[in-house]
């Protein structure tokens, strides 16, 4: 079990790094060359800085100095971005205190709750991550796709892939941690029930060592002796 947990915490480690990866990108669009009559011009957009670059290696980014102007859509793939960032920070804390090879948090059982607890948390954090980078997508491809939509169109960026890698990974580094409580508890049956049967086993030996001997008392005769 405890490769195991060692696996899930290095997913769940990887994932966490790639969230922050695509909170801080700002490749979450980029400028369609189909649609685009400069090929050579390209402006790519992300959750805190719309910039713009060219064939030369020129950049020029502007941040958002408002959230009031900023679009709903974009606000909240904010929230839920830095929820599964801030949920991965305290899941990976957890799950350092619940697996088996640290020297804290007390038992076997009240590790595994732990790495439990830890599991449950990664999930919720990859949970938010593929909610953000799939309401954004939903987004970018619905008006790439619609006929109406004169404005300037994008495609699907970088950061939208790393961040859905990375829910990814939390997903299952938090599935193997929860699956480990049931391994534990598994073993600790089986324990329980090898112990039980011992205890059974020596109760009745010391009942029965217990128990005097009521059997008549023997009596000889002199003639036995003949």
């Amino acid at each position: 079990m405890l490769a195991i947990q060692i696996i899930a915490f290095i997913f769940c480690f990887c994932g966490l790094g790639a969230a922050i990866a695509a909170t801080a990108s700002n490749e979450w669009k980029v400028t369609s060359r189909a649609s685009s009559v400069i090929t050579a011009t390209w402006v790519f957009q992300g959750l805190w800085m719309n910039c713009a670059g060219n064939a030369l290696g020129a950049f020029h980014c502007r941040p958002h100095l408002t959230i009031f102007k900023v679009e709903g859509y974009i606000q909240a793939c904010r929230g839920l971005m830095i929820s599964a960032v801030c949920l991965g920070f305290f899941g990976a804390v957890f799950g350092l205190v619940g697996m088996k090879c640290t020297k804290v948090g007390g038992s076997d059982q009240t590790k595994a709750k732990i790495a439990c607890l830890a599991g449950l948390i990664f999930i919720l954090s990859g949970l938010c991550s593929m909610t953000s980078c799939s309401l954004y997508a939903n987004r970018i491809t619905s008006e790439f796709f619609d006929p109406s939509f004169v404005a300037q169109k994008y495609e699907l960026g970088a950061a939208l892939f790393i961040g859905w890698a990375g829910a990814s990974l939390c997903i299952i580094g938090g599935i193997i941690f929860c699956f480990s409580i049931a391994e534990n508890s598994n073993a600790a049956r089986r324990g329980y029930a090898y112990n039980g049967a011992t205890s059974v086993m020596s109760s009745r030996t010391k009942v029965h060592n217990s128990v005097p001997d009521k059997s008549p008392p023997k009596h000889f005769d002199k003639n036995a002796y003949v």
